[in-house]
């Protein structure tokens, strides 16, 4: 893997290894400052993310923006953001065991490359991957794993079911963002 950032990005924005790249309209590398303490993964690009190249620019995204900003004292600019796929699964379904194969080495370079004190996994995919596991999100979240280098990685709900499910997975979402600030401030959770 390329040693340096934009040097990873430009590999990985002609990256043919499986076949997401024959439907998608660009590849989404991910947005936000590639110094930053903090990280969030999600599981792929929707049809906005992928028309706009952006991740997490939906409905999904206006909400981790506003949960950002009233829980954390962030913006989008102040972390970084990727997903577990860069291109779009067909339909927006699951994407399939050797599309997260081959889209993986793309995930772990940024993780090195980045070097967060603390992963936000937003949902089951990116929370089973990194965290190695077949347990889901709700037995995982409301809690923070030690990941590697130091990295902490606290679980949470992906914000599109905290769209669907109301008022309970809000409040939790809430909590593990909490969370996850605590651990940046230093403070044990």
């Amino acid at each position: 893997m390329p040693s340096s950032f934009e040097a990873l990005r430009a590999e990985a924005l002609a990256c043919t290894r499986c076949r997401l790249s024959e439907g998608r309209t660009q590849v989404v590398f991910g947005a936000g400052d590639p110094d930053a303490d903090l990280m969030f993964v999600g599981e792929g690009p929707g049809a906005e993310e992928d028309r706009r190249g952006l991740p997490f620019v939906g409905r999904s995204g206006q909400l981790l923006d506003r949960l950002m900003a009233e829980e954390m004292d962030r913006t989008r600019d102040t972390c970084f953001i990727a997903n577990v796929v860069k291109c779009r699964p067909p339909d927006n379904r699951d994407p399939r065991p050797d599309e997260v194969a081959a889209c993986r080495p793309w995930l772990e370079a940024q993780v090195d490359l980045i070097r967060p004190r603390v992963i936000v996994t937003l949902g089951n995919f990116s929370s089973k991957l990194l965290l190695d596991t077949k347990d889901g999100i709700t037995k995982l979240r409301g809690r923070t794993y030690p990941y590697r280098d130091g990295t902490v990685l606290v679980p949470t709900y992906h914000p599109a079911a905290v769209l669907r499910g109301g008022g309970e997975p809000m409040a939790r979402m809430r909590a593990d963002l909490v969370r996850a600030k605590q651990v940046l401030a230093g403070v044990s959770s």
